[in-house]
């Protein structure tokens, strides 16, 4: 794991090191030498007595005793060299540059594995191998380049991709972006994103650390290690975002539910990210908009100002903020009239605030001090301030920044005019900002932000359950689909209302349970998965001869092994659900129900646990809420019963882990009751 000789070696080898800089050997150990390394350099070179002024070694016996090695040769000849250097030279860090690994062939695998285990053996560390190396205050241990500015209080960024963190830094930079550490984990063969962040929330230091991270992630192997640690950095104050490339594969497997439709790996990510409260992003642009945004203090509210002389840039930042859902609320009153008489004449306050073309520097300062101080609504400003280039602008990036370290309420500065005022934005930059050069990806980046929930508690609170009735259910069960009996059972030890119900496989014994249910009733196949489609459900049975003539025709229904018949109820059709996803455990899903699932696919989804207070949260997201709510004179539904039962769902995944898939649909929600109708529930054991 990581340790001081990989942050913070007092001395570093580069195995393969070179003059020629074109070349990762060559590139690494000049950019550790420009980086001011200030403890002994070694290269291990063969065929060199000095590479870039440096003392080059024959071979690994000869070398002094050595904290890090940086490992830039092929592949099929580093095992020798890392076997001396962890049982002779006493290296207990390395970083492996070379690619012919596991991301190559089976053999590449098989010595990756040999390599792994030399370095585990003395507790060494081991990032990569195919990577880009590391970054940081101490070394710059990377063949790449830019190498950005570095700040304590700058970014930390753990990438899986070498070539993407390079893209990632060529973005940010620009923006003023500054950095405070690199990870390229490269195959990840002993540590991955999450043991660096690991790393970090166990040794976080909130005086002396970034309170920034950011991730690129092509596989989470550990998502219960990076939902623990993301969430305790965050707590902790930290912010953090991520984008998780690969999402488009997360359809393409066959599903045995509605549930299983509705759920993937890819939702799985999302509703990881949801529970640590990390920012999930799509693209590089958009990762490095929300680290800039990250870099302002913290959006409070979700009313904004936007304080601009241009129009055109002004409206599409509030159509970007607007289908965000922040909101670009009216400013007026006295305070508005008082301020709109220090502008020119045809400058509008009403918010966009626009104060023309001709707006001066300290009509810019001006505008900032009344929404800092009088408009009272207001919880944060962006200044979008370019130039047509017949004039330079020094003066209002000055008050800018001058603003911006005295107001309470954050200010976002757009500054589009990255060619016409380039020494006019490098200034900005130099004093420590961070700019957006286009205010709808700033919208869009604020948005994202804000929209993020905070971590979920370390501790949810679940309803009780018969626990001991629910494990008796399932230890008593076989692999699959339970029959309708067992799963009666499970959800009245998990205290989910459900119809009453009565299964048979014989007609005269389906008049007479119909008959003590009391009609109208239901009748359902019991087999087939959508019975809707093959005629299995009929609704307002009403007579004996009605049940004995639809029981003769669904019975010859493939795959029908028997009627399930329940009580007629109304109400607005809901679901809920669960499936198991393989690392990060049970999805639970719920939204509006019935045959309108994978139609609308207007579900939330969370990962398990989910408490009470969680699914009332969720529940209000739904794009369908106005028909929970009750609409146009329809009867709502109780929103605390739905919650409660999604809540119940999930204390009942918790006591049965064994659970695969699980359906409670639909569910018929009525402003007293929330009602179980019809369920089904895969188990593997």
């Amino acid at each position: 794991m990581i340790n001081k000789q990989l942050t913070n070696p007092e001395s570093i080898v580069v195995v393969g090191g070179s003059n020629d800089i074109n070349k990762p050997g060559g590139k690494v150990l000049k950019n550790i030498i420009d980086g001011g390394f200030t403890g002994r350099l070694h290269v291990l070179n063969p065929k060199m007595e000095e590479v870039q002024g440096v003392k080059s070694y024959k071979d690994a016996e000869s070398l002094p005793e050595t904290d890090l090695a940086i490992i830039a040769i092929a592949a099929k000849h580093t095992l020798p060299v890392v076997e001396t250097l962890t049982q002779q030279k006493n290296t207990r860090a390395f970083i492996v540059l070379s690619a012919g690994y596991s991301e190559e062939s089976e053999e590449g695998a098989r010595l990756e594995e040999k390599l792994t285990a030399l370095v585990n053996q003395v507790d060494g560390a081991l990032i990569g191998p195919n990577c880009i190396g590391i970054l940081n205050a101490h070394h710059h241990s990377v063949f790449t380049e830019p190498i950005p500015d570095l700040d304590p209080k700058g970014v930390d960024f753990i990438s899986g991709s070498g070539a993407t963190a390079v893209f990632i830094l060529e973005s940010g930079i620009p923006k003023g972006l500054k950095f405070s550490s690199l990870y390229s984990v490269g195959n990840s063969a002993q540590m991955g994103v999450e043991e660096v962040l690991q790393h970090m929330d166990e040794h976080f230091d909130p005086e002396r650390d970034s309170h920034v991270k950011l991730l690129y992630v092509e596989n989470i192997d550990k998502p219960k290690k990076l939902l623990k640690h993301a969430s305790s950095l965050i707590r902790k104050g930290c912010r953090i975002a991520a984008v998780k490339a690969g999402s488009s594969d997360a359809g393409s497997r066959a599903a045995s539910s509605h549930t299983g439709a509705l759920a993937s790996p890819d939702t799985a990510v999302d509703a990881l990210f949801q529970k640590a409260g990390i920012v999930r992003c799509y693209g590089r642009e958009e990762l490095i908009n929300v680290a800039a945004v990250f870099m302002h203090p913290q959006l409070k509210g979700k009313n904004i100002a936007i304080i601009s002389h241009a129009g055109g840039p002004a409206v599409m930042l509030t159509d970007a903020l607007s289908n965000g859902g922040l909101i670009i609320p009216p400013i007026e009153g006295e305070k508005a009239e008082q301020l709109k008489e220090e502008l020119f004449p045809g400058s509008s306050v009403a918010n966009p605030i626009d104060f023309l073309a001709t707006g001066t520097a300290e009509q810019l300062g001006t505008i900032i001090d009344y929404t800092e101080n009088h408009f009272h609504h207001i919880d944060g400003m962006v200044v979008i301030f370019g130039t047509p280039g017949l004039f330079p602008i020094f003066d209002a990036y000055r008050v800018l920044d001058e603003k911006m370290k005295s107001a309470k309420k954050p200010i976002f500065p757009v500054l589009p005019s990255t060619l016409t005022a380039k020494e006019e934005v490098e200034e900005f930059l130099s004093k420590g900002r961070v700019c957006f050069p286009d205010e709808v990806m700033l919208g869009k980046a604020l948005t994202r932000v804000y929209n993020t929930p905070p971590p979920a508690p370390e501790e949810t609170p679940l309803p009780q359950v018969d626990h001991k009735k629910i494990r008796s259910i399932i230890q008593n069960a076989s692999t699959g689909y339970l029959p309708p009996e067992q799963v009666q059972q499970l959800l009245d030890a998990a205290g989910i209302p459900r119809a009453g119900e009565a299964v048979s496989s014989q007609k005269a014994d389906a008049v007479k349970k119909a008959n003590e249910l009391g009609y109208p009733i239901v009748m359902k196949v019991v087999g087939p998965l959508h019975k809707s489609d093959v005629g299995g459900v009929v609704l307002n049975v009403n007579s004996d001869q009605t049940v004995e003539k639809e029981f003769d025709r669904m019975m010859k229904i493939p795959q029908t092994t028997s009627i399930l018949m329940q009580p007629m109820l109304k109400g607005t059709e809901l679901f809920a659900g669960a499936k198991y996803e393989e690392g990060f455990g049970h999805m639970v899903l719920f939204g509006i129900g019935g045959i309108f699932i994978e139609v609308l696919k207007d579900v939330q989804n969370a990962l398990s646990p989910v408490s009470e207070k969680d699914a009332l949260k969720m529940i209000k997201k739904l794009r369908s809420y106005q028909i929970i709510e009750g609409i146009r004179g329809e009867e709502g539904v109780n929103e605390k019963r739905f919650a409660q039962t999604v809540a119940g769902l999930s204390a009942l995944l918790e006591a049965a882990p064994e659970i695969r898939e699980l359906d409670l649909n639909p569910l018929l929600g009525t402003q007293k009751h929330v009602t179980a109708v019809d369920a089904r529930v895969s188990i593997e054991k």
